[in-house]
């Protein structure tokens, strides 16, 4: 099934439901750069990450390019206290998703400000990602339409308003 832009929307609105703190999703990795960038985290928490440079420390950054699967933060090695820093901003839970097809890599962060996700949401978060991951694969096969629409998401999912 051919992506478009209402089921990409779609699965995004469930995945904020799913993670009512935000989340960040990098699909297709290349390098340190994703094909595609979805945001939904507070922008005071995408301001100050990316002012410090988290990136290099984050260890959902590092779980993801040495693993598949998920990972609670909880259970995550974070000496750089980044997930602390995460919970000072309202995101006191989370998960993280990598999965990896050939040379393409996703890593995704969900978070939540009140519980620990459960085993059910986890395996509900990976197969949305998964089926992301997928269908965003190839941007060859994809309409020039919907890459454009993808990017254009991209944008007012991380810069409400643009």
């Amino acid at each position: 099934m051919s992506p478009t832009q209402f089921n990409i929307s779609e699965l995004l609105g469930n995945l904020g439901k799913l993670a009512p703190a935000g989340y960040a999703l990098g699909l297709h990795i290349a390098y340190t750069t994703p094909k595609f960038m979805f945001q939904s985290y507070p922008k005071k928490w995408l301001d100050y990450y990316s002012q410090n440079g988290l990136v290099m420390s984050d260890p959902m950054v590092a779980w993801g390019f040495e693993n598949v699967g998920t990972c609670r933060w909880s259970d995550l090695d974070d000496p750089a206290g980044v997930m602390q820093k995460a919970a000072d901003h309202g995101m006191t839970h989370g998960v993280v998703c990598a999965i990896k097809t050939g040379e393409s890599l996703s890593i995704c962060g969900f978070a939540r400000a009140d519980r620990e996700f459960t085993d059910e949401e986890i395996s509900e978060i990976f197969n949305k990602v998964e089926y992301l991951h997928a269908n965003t694969a190839d941007k060859a096969q994809l309409l020039p339409e919907t890459v454009q629409q993808l990017k254009n998401m991209s944008i007012m999912v991380t810069h409400p308003g643009s």
